[in-house]
């Protein structure tokens, strides 16, 4: 079941709104607690009106700042200053915060009228896609032929797979309501094979006019006669009253705004006649300009009339100023305009297959995971129960800001190896705060004498000696490796500066493997723009055999659900299933029958190429019996040639975030940095260790 969804837009003044309300009416009849997320609001971001409207109509339990996700200001800033990630970043933190309180959030997008030339416009379905969640489109369909309407649908198709969205349904919205039924004949006809649904909606006539209290409001207006509450008339249109009054009355029409100086008395008792006689429309109030109020007499009359029903406001400002300012006014639907409210549900409900929507709604469940929600989630994973990390390499500038971020988000306790002084130095100069952080020299450490024997003891029957061992604490590699072999650390991080070999060689000698682990091996994370895949071995068995492959597919399998992601295990070959034969595919083909047969609860088959991996459409031709091919998201290489140069390649050519290589098989979690790796890497890896540790302290010694 979908827990979240998204609506967004690309046009200006597309009506969301509309479609918001009616979801929410579908999902508040079924759902107990339904939330509602905005990624950006308006403004500084501290009153917004569609906020306002779902909070209280639906009564969301939730505080406006939890709601709201960052301000247009904010993000106009970030954007301005290259920041962009931050803020993609900011938003997925505060949208995944809010759905733990909800059992289904709503989302909607940014509005685009108002955003600043600093905003792409697709800046929505980019955060759709940073999110994951299903997504609705609304297209603006107003004053706009069948052919312009295709053609913006179009663009938005091709954007929704750019960012490979998950597309539920396109909402063409404000049709003219003649070419409702012509219109969505032809489109619906034009996107018969699509896999997401379309609805049209027509325009509602005086839906976007603004009200008299929304214009009085907006303009700051004094009241001078008149109710003054409760002001919901719509305004239709505005009108200088310049001319005489007996040539004015016949330019009136039903809800206009008439605005006239205030020392224009016969304008006054025009726009009174007409309201009084049934000859006349009635308009829905009288704004005075010229900062000037009537005469007191004046006052006196329209004081005396009982039940007055035109509104008369006071302005300061020439006649055609005021007009005007009047006139840029835009209607909304405020949380009490119960009439605008209940048109607007009336229309959608009279309009849409609700039923039929609210089942695709809640079956629809999002397989997308962007990078940043998947960093979201290690963060929130490691610090539920919080571990201790040792970083090695600690007066590397990379490790020291990355020791920054996992502090002051509270992800990790750490603890740094290396020349305190060097590091407290190289830390004020890039302006870092590491106060909280721990910093041990191996050099001249209190530990440095039970190290040493715990060394020679793991080591003697290997030959060492004490001189040894005595020797090669000093290597902050084996003194890492031997805070958590001792349970001073729970897991270590190394590898921006060593080698591979050095990082991994104490780990295998001293932590050593579980008891029921055949063979060390090792994962990358790739993370696409909407999904995690999990690669292995990448890094460590150059030319696995049958057996060891098994093991791996085990491993890398149990390592993917350690971290939300089902494992559907594809052992890859130059071949698919019975194609191919050779060396290399039997000693696939064996790998995968044993795997089958350690855990025959595993979704695991091969030989499978890549593509029948990966690609349902070529999986379903070159295996279409089975349940792996095209749905893979653990894949497993068969030799570490081929995996190591593979994740490189995709890594560079796709973009993809690679995040490893993570270690398997360890009595506890110590994982290897590419001595090209960024902060980001540093920081994802240290969060992945400390969910390892986690894990291992749930699992019992043996299977």
């Amino acid at each position: 079941m979908a827990d979240s969804l998204y609506i967004a837009n690309l046009e200006k003044e597309s009506g969301k709104l509309v479609v918001t309300l009616g979801v929410m009416e579908i999902l508040s009849r079924r759902i107990d607690r339904v939330g509602f997320f905005r990624p950006i609001v308006p403004g500084d971001g501290s009153n917004d009106n569609d906020i306002n409207l779902i909070k209280k109509r639906y009564n969301i339990g939730l505080e406006y700042d939890e709601i709201a996700g960052i301000s247009h200001d904010e993000a106009r800033a970030l954007i301005a200053g290259g920041d962009d990630r931050l803020l993609f970043r900011e938003i997925v933190r505060k949208f995944s915060e809010v759905r733990k309180k909800c059992d289904f959030l709503l989302c909607e997008g940014p509005t685009i009228v108002g955003m600043s030339d600093a905003f792409d416009y697709d800046i929505s379905i980019r955060i759709a896609r940073e999110l994951g969640s299903p997504t609705l489109h609304v297209v603006n369909g107003r004053d706009r032929t069948v052919a312009e309407i295709e053609k913006n649908i179009g663009v938005a198709e091709k954007i929704y797979e750019q960012y490979q969205c998950p597309l539920l349904a396109i909402f063409v919205n404000r049709i003219d309501p003649g070419l409702l039924a012509p219109a969505a004949t032809e489109i619906r006809a034009l996107h018969r094979d699509k896999p997401y649904r379309f609805d049209f909606l027509p325009e509602m006539a005086g839906f976007s006019m603004p009200t008299m209290e929304e214009i009085t409001e907006g303009l700051g207006a004094r009241h001078f006669s008149g109710p003054c509450f409760s002001l919901q008339r719509d305004v239709h249109a505005i009108k200088v009253a310049a001319m005489s009054s007996s040539n004015y009355i016949d330019f009136l029409e039903e809800d206009d705004l008439v605005v006239t100086a205030g020392d224009r008395p016969d304008i006054i008792f025009a726009t009174l006649g007409a309201i009084a006689s049934r000859n006349y429309p009635s308009p829905a109030g009288l704004l005075l300009s010229g900062g000037m109020e009537p005469s007191p007499s004046m006052v006196k009359l329209l004081d005396g009339i009982g039940g007055l029903a035109l509104p008369i406001y006071l302005m300061d400002g020439d006649t055609f100023s005021v007009a005007r300012q009047a006139g840029e006014i835009k209607g909304v639907v405020r949380p009490h305009n119960e009439q605008k409210i209940n048109r607007a549900l009336g229309v959608f409900e009279s309009h849409v297959d609700t039923s039929g929507l609210e089942q695709r709604v809640i079956e629809t469940k999002s397989a997308t995971m962007s990078p940043l929600m998947f960093e979201y989630s290690l963060f929130q994973r490691a610090r539920s129960i919080r571990k201790h990390v040792v970083l090695p390499e600690g007066c590397d500038e990379r490790i020291l800001q990355a020791a920054e971020i996992l502090r002051s988000r509270e992800v990790v306790d750490l603890t740094l190896l290396g020349d305190e002084k060097i590091i407290r130095s190289r830390a004020a100069t890039l302006g870092l705060k590491l106060q909280d952080v721990q910093i041990i020299d191996p050099r001249g450490s209190e530990l440095r004498e039970e190290f040493i024997e715990s060394l020679y003891q793991a080591r003697r029957h290997k030959g060492a000696t004490r001189d040894y061992a005595r020797d090669v604490i000093n290597d902050v590699s084996y003194f890492g490796t031997l805070m958590v072999h001792t349970g001073r650390a729970d897991g270590m991080v190394s590898g921006a500066v060593h080698t591979t070999q050095q990082t991994v060689r104490p780990a295998f000698q001293i932590i050593r493997t579980r008891p029921e682990v055949r063979v060390i091996s090792s994962v990358f994370f790739m993370c696409f723009q909407t999904k995690v895949l999990v690669y292995g071995d990448c890094a460590v068995n150059p030319n696995p055999s049958s057996e060891d492959l098994a093991e791996i597919a085990i491993r890398s399998a149990e390592t993917a659900a350690m971290f939300d992601i089902d494992p559907v295990v594809a052992m890859l070959s130059y071949s698919s299933g019975d194609s191919g034969q050779g060396e290399d595919v039997e000693r696939v083909r064996a790998a995968v029958l044993l795997a089958r047969q350690r855990r025959p609860e595993l979704k695991i088959d091969g030989p499978l190429q890549y593509d029948a991996a990966i690609d349902l459409a070529v999986g379903s031709q070159k295996m279409p019996e089975s349940e792996v091919a095209g749905r893979a998201s653990v894949f497993i290489f068969p030799d570490l040639n081929t995996g190591n140069n593979t994740y490189k390649a995709v890594q560079r050519s796709s973009g993809a975030v690679a995040i490893g290589p993570i270690l398997q098989g360890l009595n506890k979690p110590v994982n290897d940095l590419s001595r090209g790796c960024l902060v980001a890497d540093i920081v994802n890896t240290v969060a992945i260790t400390a969910i390892q540790a986690q894990a291992m302290d749930r699992q019992p010694s043996g299977r």
